[in-house]
């Protein structure tokens, strides 16, 4: 207990900056994977192509290396300047909603073709089924597989701790500056993590309840 206590200049901020990371992140991750969703079943080939091309692609490239992509070889592009927070953000974002496109195709896929086709009938054009008829109802469906997704990306933030951000991922290294035990140190990371997992699947099991029963 007195490693926590005696460290609480490092575990707080620094856990408050991995929630900035995930909120941010998260946000961005769940529009664009949505749009790329939308993209992949588009009935323009072009559309789909580009879709498909930028989850393969994304998908099987290690998160690793989109962060030093953004930390080190984007500036040398000398666009627009990131910080080390806002390079992290977009790339946990760009990473996450490749597998968050997946998960929105899929539950757009349990939606029958027949609420496509009804909308068809009543003149809507190909966003305003997506919009209003197959997206409301294909969120519903995939709300464990949504919340499992973002679990793994609040894990995956520990990985902006190697490239200078200042987030629960980067307290070992302050502890061992700071001559404490890490194993310890370690443990209450650990614990911090489960809490907000927690959480998460608190809102997990909240959405459940409330769209089953809409249902």
């Amino acid at each position: 207990m007195n490693v926590l206590l005696d460290n609480l200049d490092l575990y707080g901020p620094f856990f408050l900056t991995t929630i900035e990371l995930f909120a941010l992140a998260a946000v961005g991750s769940l529009i664009l994977g949505t749009i790329l969703a939308m993209l992949r079943v588009s009935p323009v080939p072009v559309f789909r192509g580009m879709g498909t091309t930028y989850v393969t692609v994304v998908r099987n490239t290690p998160l690793t290396l989109v962060f030093a992509f953004f930390v080190f070889a984007y500036p040398l592009l000398e666009i627009v300047k990131l910080s080390f927070f806002t390079a992290a953000v977009v790339a946990l974002t760009l990473y996450t909603s490749a597998f968050i496109c997946e998960v929105v195709r899929s539950g757009i896929n349990t939606v029958p073709v027949g609420q496509a086709e009804a909308g068809r009938a009543l003149g809507l054009t190909f966003g305003q089924i997506l919009g209003t008829v197959i997206l409301p109802q294909a969120l519903r469906s995939v709300v464990p597989p949504l919340i499992s997704t973002l679990i793994a990306l609040l894990k995956n933030t520990t990985i902006a701790a190697g490239f200078s951000v200042a987030e629960a991922g980067a307290i070992r290294q302050y502890l061992s500056e700071r001559g404490e035990n890490q194993l310890v140190g370690l443990l209450w990371i650990a614990l911090g993590f489960i809490i907000l997992v927690a959480v998460l699947s608190l809102i997990q099991r909240s959405l459940e309840k409330r769209w089953s029963v809409a249902r």
